[in-house]
């Protein structure tokens, strides 16, 4: 057998979340969310970007970078599961994968083919941690990507969790204006563990150089504190 190439990391992306708690568990869930595609080095050509803008969606495919292991389990608990049921790791989309990898459909929202960093692309509903490396861009091509008839699998039934977000406007001012809708939407998401359900518990959210707390209690999410990090 042929040895195969090792991949090469062509891009990072720029989020507003330096840790793995609060992301999104699907990308496009909150739509306010944008993040920068900064290109590596030798990838910097405007070239590799040519017509990239006449799309709307793409795709990124990119590394967990931060739940990479060297041993993997045929099975694991989906988080919507409760945590508590497993299924095969190949009926999910968890991190704990044989190698490690994740697909991201996000909604294009701009090309900069030239600017002092490259070719960089900010993209809108995104569901990865900042530095995240990116492996490749395909463009999201209806025909052929969307398939209306399709099922979900266990997710058809895993519930709706958006909670009711109380965020005291004395503390929400505290956020930059143009981070507000994107944190109220990662907030209604419900970020905890869905093992963990204390109403007296208080949690803490890593955000745009922020630091959230927030504890919840049956569906309402109550902001308790936002200090700058």
């Amino acid at each position: 057998m042929d040895q195969i190439p090792p991949l090469q990391v062509i891009a990072h992306i720029q989020t507003d979340f330096p840790e793995k708690f609060g992301i999104p568990r699907q990308s496009g869930l909150v739509e306010e969310l944008t993040a920068r595609i900064v290109f590596t080095p030798e990838f910097r050509s405007p070239d590799a970007v040519r017509g990239l803008e006449d799309f709307s969606h793409i795709w990124l495919i990119w590394q967990f970078s931060k739940a990479l292991r060297k041993e993997w389990s045929p099975t694991v608990r989906p988080p919507r599961l409760g945590g508590n049921t497993r299924m095969g790791v190949f009926a999910t989309r968890s991190p704990f994968r044989p190698n490690s990898m994740g697909l991201s459909c996000v909604r294009l929202v701009s090309v900069e083919p030239d600017t002092p960093e490259g070719p960089v692309i900010t993209v809108a509903g995104a569901d990865l941690m900042d530095g995240t490396p990116i492996f490749d861009i395909k463009p999201y091509i209806p025909y052929a990507d969307c398939k209306p008839d399709a099922t979900g699998g266990f997710t058809d039934h895993a519930g709706d969790f958006l909670l009711t977000v109380d965020f005291p406007s004395d503390l929400l001012k505290l956020i930059p204006e143009n981070r507000r809708e994107a944190l109220m939407g990662v907030l209604r998401h419900d970020p905890r563990p869905s093992y963990q359900n204390s109403p007296d518990r208080i949690y803490g959210l890593s955000f745009a150089g922020f630091n959230i707390r927030f504890r919840v209690s049956g569906n309402v999410l109550t902001v308790v504190g936002a200090e700058p990090l």
